[in-house]
Order: C-alpha cells, then sequence, then structure tokens
C-alpha cells in the first residue's frame, strides 16, 4: 500500500520515481489536484513534445469502455520516450475496471496519472490504489497558512518582487480556499506591483478587490450578518463563475469556526473588538467591524447548530457536485434567516 503523507507529497511530485507508473492525485482542493497532475506528467514527459506520447482521457472515456486505458497504455511511441496518460474527471465515473486491467500489466511502460476530485476512504477507487503495491495515491487538501506563506514566496520570487510584512499578512487572510485560484490571484497582483518592485497593501486591496476570495468572503458575511439580498446576489455570482461548491462550504465552515472561538473567548469577559483584534492570521481591515457583528449577535449554541449543518453541506456538495450550488444555496440561506432575525 502506497498512501503519501501530505509532507511527502511535493516531494514525489517534484522528482516522480522511474518505478512509479500509476498515480491517483485526489482531494477537496481541486486547484491543487490540478496542478499537481500537470506537474507529474510534466516532470515524466520532460522536452518529449510528440503530441502522440501525450494523452488526455476523460472518466467517461475509459468508464464506458475498460480497455481503451490499458490499450493507451500498451501503446509505443513513434519517436521514443515515456508516453504519459492524463485521466481527468476520475471520480465521476467509475473507473475502477479499466484500473483494475492496469494493475494486472504492471510492467506496462506509460505513466498514467488520474485526476480525482473528494474521494473517502471507502471509495472504491481510492481503495483500489491504497492496497495495491504497484500504485501511489496523493492526497490534496486545502492550503495551510504555511502552504500560503510559501506560495506568496514563490510567485513573488518568480516575479522579482518583495513584498511588505502588511500586504502579506492580508494576503494570506484572502488566499488558500483553493490552490488554482490562488495561484491566479497572486500572479495578476505581481503583474499589477511590477512597476513599484515592491507589493504593499494598497497593491492586494486595489487588484484583488474582485477576486474570488473577496467574493466567498462577502457571501459569507452577508449569510453571518443576515443580509439576504447580497446573499442571493452573491450565490449567483460564484455559480455563474463555475466555483466548486465544496470548496466555498468548506470556507463557509472554517469561517463560523472561528466565530465560535471567538464567541468562546468574549464568554470569558473579553470584547468581540480585541477578540477578533487577536485573529491570526489577521482578518482583512475591511472585514474586522463585520466580524465583530457577527461574534456578537450569534449565540454560541446557534453556532455550532451553524457548524453541524455546514460540516453537512461541506459532504454532500463533495458527493453531489451538480446539486452542490442547490445544497450550498439552502445551507447558507437557513443560516442567513436565523442572522437576519437577530440582527434585527
Amino acid at each position: 500500500m502506497v498512501a503519501l503523507k501530505a509532507q511527502e507529497v511535493d516531494r514525489f511530485v517534484a522528482k516522480p520515481p522511474e518505478s512509479v507508473s500509476l498515480v491517483l492525485v485526489y482531494g477537496p482542493d481541486t486547484g491543487l489536484v490540478s496542478e499537481r497532475a500537470g506537474q507529474l506528467i510534466k516532470q515524466v514527459a520532460g522536452e518529449n513534445d510528440d503530441p502522440f506520447s501525450q494523452v488526455k482521457l476523460d472518466g467517461s472515456d475509459i468508464s464506458n469502455d475498460p480497455n481503451r486505458l490499458i490499450d493507451e497504455a500498451l501503446t509505443i511511441p513513434m519517436f521514443g520516450g515515456r508516453r504519459t496518460i492524463w485521466v481527468k474527471d476520475g471520480s465521476s465515473k467509475n473507473i475502477v475496471p479499466a484500473v483494475e486491467l492496469l494493475l494486472k500489466n504492471p510492467d506496462q511502460p506509460s505513466f498514467i496519472v488520474i485526476e480525482a476530485g473528494d474521494l473517502k476512504k471507502t471509495a472504491p477507487l481510492r481503495k483500489k490504489f491504497e492496497s495495491d503495491k504497484l500504485a501511489v495515491a496523493l492526497p490534496c487538501f486545502p492550503d495551510t497558512d504555511r502552504d500560503v506563506d510559501r506560495l506568496i514566496d514563490e510567485e513573488t520570487r518568480n516575479a522579482g518582487l518583495t513584498i511588505s510584512r502588511e500586504a502579506k499578512m492580508a494576503l494570506k487572510s484572502l488566499l488558500g480556499a483553493d490552490r488554482r485560484a490562488s495561484r491566479g490571484e497572486l500572479q495578476k497582483l505581481c503583474l499589477y506591483a511590477m512597476e513599484d518592485q515592491r507589493i504593499e497593501s494598497r497593491h492586494v486591496e486595489e487588484i484583488i478587490g474582485d477576486a474570488s476570495a473577496f467574493v466567498m468572503d462577502e457571501l459569507i458575511d452577508a449569510a453571518a450578518l443576515g443580509q439576504l439580498k447580497t446573499l442571493d446576489q452573491g450565490l449567483e455570482r460564484l455559480e455563474a463563475g463555475g466555483m466548486d461548491a465544496g470548496v466555498i462550504a468548506s470556507q463557509a465552515l472554517r469561517h463560523f469556526q472561528t466565530l465560535h472561538l471567538c464567541k468562546l473567548e468574549v464568554m470569558k469577559r473579553r470584547s468581540a473588538e480585541d477578540v477578533v483584534g487577536g485573529l491570526r492570521p489577521p482578518v482583512f481591515w475591511k472585514r474586522k467591524s463585520k466580524m465583530v457583528r457577527q461574534v456578537e449577535i450569534w449565540p454560541a449554541e446557534q453556532l455550532e447548530r451553524a457548524l453541524v449543518r455546514l460540516n453537512d453541506t461541506v459532504k454532500a456538495a463533495r458527493l453531489n457536485p451538480v446539486l452542490g450550488p442547490a445544497i450550498l444555496s439552502h445551507a447558507l440561506l437557513m443560516i442567513g434567516q436565523y442572522a437576519n432575525r437577530a440582527n434585527r
């Protein structure tokens, strides 16, 4: 069984062993899943730009025809090198029969990456990989504070820029829900600040004002404050933008966990302003007063109920991606309706 731990994944992606031929990349951070799958393919393909040596398949392609994957894997590249096969959306269809055919042919020469979503421990595809010595499973979880720090440093270094401490702290409160979205926003920020050679807080505010992180924050704040009109508009914007409902639900869950911790501190006779002001990473200054108000209007008991609802929403949205937006909307509207009454 080969199931790498989080700290081992980056080393594996940077230099995948030649002995490995079958990798499953999965997890709740869809942007990170896609990024790591692409990095693996690039590392193995190297300078080989022969289009016949690089194959991309959809999960439905091999679900309908399990032999398709093994046929592609056994095909010898016309101009030499190692053939790479990238299977996208591997969790939406049953591709276990196709994987079983691969595992019965351990000497096949190709390198195969299967990109999947958030798979439970009991998911057949994940169990198949984790129970076989020839396959490797790479989990991709949402970025921690340390991951976001490293991502910020990487992108600013690549752009030849420096960044102020205040700007970095502001960025950390806005990034991390989705690796692909975070990297895209950082690259846009670096391009915007290129002439100044140094990223300041004003650059963060000016260029990421319409970023998905901000939109999510506005959406979650609207639900927590009972601003139903803003909440409805935010849900429409995020759905139109194709944002993953599971990612938003996870972000909302983390936000309410923070509110709950703040409320417990307030119950020890500390002021909401002091508690929110002491959060690390710090709350973006434009959100601070909203967070204080949320801590004031939500009783601890109701926050605990909201946490249960959001936890169930995260699971349901990930298991039912098609229904995810509707599931998320229902949960946030229920939360918003309570907050609307409390805020009055």
